[in-house]
This record gives C-alpha cells, sequence and structure tokens, in this order.
C-alpha cells in the first residue's frame, strides 16, 4: 500500500507535464496546398515519423513560475522526408523548458517537390503563436525559430523568407544545418526532396538561403560538427559569411568531433558542450535570465 502510495504522488507530480502536450492542427480545414503525398503518415521508427501529410505543432509550455516570455519554434529534420521528433524535437522543447522558454515541436509537411508547402507551414504556426501570445504569456517580440538539419533549412527559409511582422523570427538557432540547395554543398536527399529532382536555376537559387539573407535577418546561433559527412559544414559557414556582411549578429561555433545529428544527447564528444553555448547566447541576447 505504501509502494502503491509513493507511485501515486509521483505520477501526479508528472501529470501536468503529461498533459502539456496541447496538440495545435496549423489549420481548421485543409490546407490550400496539397504535397501530393497519398501514402498515410507513418512511424519508420519510434523516433521519426515520415510522410508528415498533417501539419501541427505540440506546445511545450514553460512553468509559470520560470517563463519569462520567450518562445521558440522547433524544426526536427529529417531530409525532408519525415521528422526526427524525439531527439530533435520533445527532447529540446523540454531542455528549453527548464530555461523558462515555452517551445512548439513544428510538424511541418513534407514538400515532396512543392517547395513552399513547409514554409507555409512554418509561417502559419508563428502565425498562430503571435495570435495566441497571451493564452502561453509569450512576448511577441521574443518568438524564435530553431531547427536541425534540414529543418535547420526550413528555419533559415523562415529567417530569410518572410513578408509580414507576424513571419519574422525574432531569433535563429541552426544546428548542423542545410542551408544551400548548391548541388555542389547540399544534401542531395533534401535537395531533390524539396525542389524536385531537375530544379530550375532560379529555385535553386530562392532557397539557397546565404543568399537572402538582408540586415534585417534575426540574429542568429549556429553550431556545425567539421567532421560532418552528411551535412557539409561549408553550409553553415557560407550563412555566417553572409550573416556578417549585412551586419547580422551571428556566432557559428564547430567542433572537430560531432558528426551530423547529434541533438543534446551526450556522447562524450566535443559537441556535447554546445547546450552550455546557446544557454550564453540566450543570456547574451536577453532571451533568459
Amino acid at each position: 500500500m505504501k509502494q502503491l502510495f509513493i507511485s501515486l504522488i509521483v505520477l501526479l507530480a508528472f501529470f501536468p507535464r503529461l498533459m502539456a502536450q496541447e496538440e495545435i492542427k496549423l489549420y481548421q480545414n485543409e490546407p490550400k496546398e496539397s504535397n501530393g503525398i497519398t501514402v498515410p503518415e507513418s512511424y519508420r521508427d519510434p523516433e521519426f515519423v515520415i510522410n508528415t501529410s498533417e501539419p501541427r505543432m505540440f506546445v511545450y509550455p514553460a512553468a509559470k513560475e520560470i517563463a519569462n516570455g520567450t518562445a521558440v519554434v522547433i524544426c526536427p529534420g529529417g531530409g525532408y522526408v519525415g521528422v526526427a521528433q524525439i531527439k530533435e524535437g520533445s527532447e529540446i522543447a523540454k531542455w528549453f523548458n527548464d530555461l523558462g522558454v515555452t517551445a512548439f515541436v513544428l510538424y511541418y509537411r513534407m514538400p515532396n517537390g512543392h517547395a513552399g508547402i513547409p514554409l507555409t507551414d512554418a509561417q502559419t504556426a508563428l502565425k498562430i503563436i503571435h495570435q495566441r501570445a497571451k493564452d502561453w504569456n509569450i512576448n511577441k517580440n521574443k518568438i524564435g525559430i530553431m531547427g536541425f538539419s534540414a529543418g535547420g533549412h526550413l528555419a533559415s527559409t523562415v529567417g530569410t523568407h518572410f513578408k509580414k511582422k507576424t513571419e519574422r523570427p525574432a531569433f535563429m538557432i541552426l544546428a548542423y544545418p542545410v542551408v544551400t540547395m548548391n548541388k555542389e554543398l547540399t544534401h542531395g536527399g533534401s535537395r531533390e526532396n524539396l525542389l524536385g529532382k531537375e530544379p530550375s536555376a532560379e529555385l535553386v537559387r530562392l532557397y539557397s538561403n546565404e543568399l537572402q539573407v538582408t540586415k534585417r535577418t534575426p540574429p542568429t546561433f549556429i553550431v556545425h560538427a567539421k567532421d560532418d559527412g552528411v551535412v557539409p559544414i561549408a553550409n553553415s559557414e557560407n550563412l555566417l559569411k553572409a550573416l556578417k556582411e549585412k551586419n547580422v549578429p551571428a556566432e557559428l561555433h564547430t567542433f572537430d568531433v560531432g558528426g551530423h545529428g547529434f541533438g543534446m544527447r551526450k556522447k562524450g564528444i566535443p559537441a556535447d558542450t554546445w547546450p552550455d553555448l546557446l544557454k550564453t547566447w540566450l543570456k547574451e541576447n536577453k532571451l533568459i535570465n
């Protein structure tokens, strides 16, 4: 009986967090544009959803006693074929929660050659957060975007292709991001899934985000490993150069060892320290206390 009572207390302690992940559908009805995917969404494994076709996000609100008004939309990676919703989604959201930041894990639709669809979903997510900022105790001037790998391409697209105030993130955080669609430097699978097999030069340029940086691109934090064998580090280096040329505050932290897709899980490698660097950057930019 005593053990049962203790178990009940533990369950009640965690119950608010278990109930915290409110699901927000991005569209009340069907989205205007279809991605053409007809197979059902499914799990490739417990941590990876493929053929994402129902656009939505999950809310991870910061506890009221530590909430600081900052929010971030997290775009998990997955080569534009799916989303790594745990390692590059919920685990990251909970890390932000501990810092008083409310996080939103975005399940964006896969483009399937319809390049504008992920961007539309991400911009819609930002619009919803602006509309419901009071509900989540969010400062509208402190809503940022974060992305990993192909999700980093989406995040950097959001940060360079906005047209309205509600579409512009206050900050960008990019982890081992795909940035360019230059065939020599990009991740081939992400490029084909986003743009199709034979994209026009104009389309390639449009979604090469290092070429789309302006002085209004938000302050940016980037992390990348030099031994990344999937997404060349030149993606981050060229983006940093473009940001600096436009006088956009930006940092790139590189590691000799890290590979690709390291997330925030500790592996006993140099890249393990990057969350501490991000925390410092967030403090310096007055996004956390």
